[in-house]
């Protein structure tokens, strides 16, 4: 019988850290590539290109480009699992460049344009934590780490 450490630590389920970093890539990557990155196909890029923001002066097609790469190419990337650790930071680095040069590190949702700042900041939160503990156990990138 369970006592009330046992029912307040949940011990009743078991701890599977691979499976649950697994589930974080893929629920970051399905959410970022559905969210941000399948509005950036190509068949959309000149309705892009018209008021795309420029947030370092690299000019607003380039700055496209990289949100492109991070959202579409790197969120099917977490998705399968393959170059994580690099999909993320290249993720991280492209939202992190949009909250701080677009948003203004918006996170209260005080003015224009901060009603998703807490977003924001739990996206950048969870590709951290891809980034320091890697895929987990199943994606591309264990699977092509293993020797045969």
């Amino acid at each position: 019988m369970a006592d009330a450490k046992d029912i307040l630590s949940m011990r009743f389920v078991t701890e599977r850290p691979q499976a649950g970093l697994a589930l974080l890539r893929v629920w970051t990557g399905a959410t970022l590539f559905l969210r941000h990155g399948w509005e950036k196909q190509p068949a959309h890029w000149a309705q892009f290109m018209a008021h795309f923001p420029d947030p370092i002066g690299i000019g607003s097609h380039p700055s496209f480009f990289i949100a492109f790469v991070a959202d579409f190419v790197c969120g099917i990337l977490l998705i399968i699992g393959l170059g994580t650790r690099w999909a993320a930071l290249f993720c991280f680095a492209n939202i992190f460049v949009a909250w701080a040069f677009v948003h203004h590190f918006a996170f209260f949702g005080k003015g224009p344009g901060s009603d998703h700042g807490e977003l924001i900041v739990l996206y950048l939160g969870a590709l951290l934590t891809l980034l320091i503990a890697g895929p987990g156990a199943v994606g591309l990138d264990r699977i092509l780490a293993r020797k045969p």
